[in-house]
């Protein structure tokens, strides 16, 4: 319920007839062990290479927002307005999530991420990889942007178009992540939990795929 839901400690007290630092201990006990034993199921860069081998991917970024820690203000992201860490996706075509990545700071642009991350090898091995405009001067295909004072001309705004629907199955994934709500509302407890809180949901989150749950 806490991963998912990402519920305060009181209400989730409230909900199991229990006190608010009971809830405290049973998350601080039991999120680490979840990450540990769902580990199995998270890709490593190694696997998501032989997954993506003469296939095309899909990347994309997205902030799992977090509380404004006084002592890390790389968690900013300007882009999002808010603070957060940077998590860089990888899909198949169809949809498929074959990565996620570690988190990084907030204030990463996802064409930072990308070449941080193990993403920029996996693509390098794949097909081809197609991604947004915040990818451009990568390998991947990205859109063109308007040039300044101009526009674009009729084959590039077919092309874009013909991305952006490519592109629709790495949104879902996304989005399919983030129902996930310990990464789509702030995160609240100290900083030094977040890693644990990341790996065991993204763990959750492969399993969900593996045997078909919700």
């Amino acid at each position: 319920m806490y991963l998912r839901h990402n519920g305060t400690q009181e209400v989730l007290g409230d909900l199991r007839g229990i006190s608010q630092p009971t809830v405290s201990r049973i998350v601080t006990e039991l999120v680490p062990l979840i990450k540990t034993v769902l580990e199995e199921f998270v890709p490593s860069a190694a696997e998501a290479i032989e997954m993506v081998k003469g296939r095309v991917c899909l990347v994309d970024g997205t902030i799992t927002p977090c509380w404004s820690y006084a002592e890390h203000n790389e968690l900013w992201s300007r882009k999002h307005g808010t603070t957060g860490f940077n998590a860089q996706l990888v899909s198949l075509l169809d949809g498929m999530p074959v990565y996620i990545s570690d988190p990084l700071p907030g204030k990463t642009h996802d064409k930072a991420a990308f070449d941080e991350t193990p993403v920029a090898e996996i693509v390098r091995n794949s097909g081809g990889g197609l991604g947004d405009k915040g990818y451009q001067g990568t390998i991947l295909v990205t859109p063109r942007k308007k040039p300044r004072g101009g526009e674009l001309s009729k084959r590039d705004k077919e092309s874009n178009a013909e991305i952006s629907a490519l592109r629709a199955a790495i949104e879902r994934v996304v989005s399919h992540f983030k129902n996930w709500r310990i990464f789509h509302t702030d995160y609240r407890r100290p900083y030094s939990t977040y890693r644990d809180s990341y790996d065991a949901a993204r763990g959750l989150f492969f399993f969900s795929i593996t045997w078909g749950f919700e």
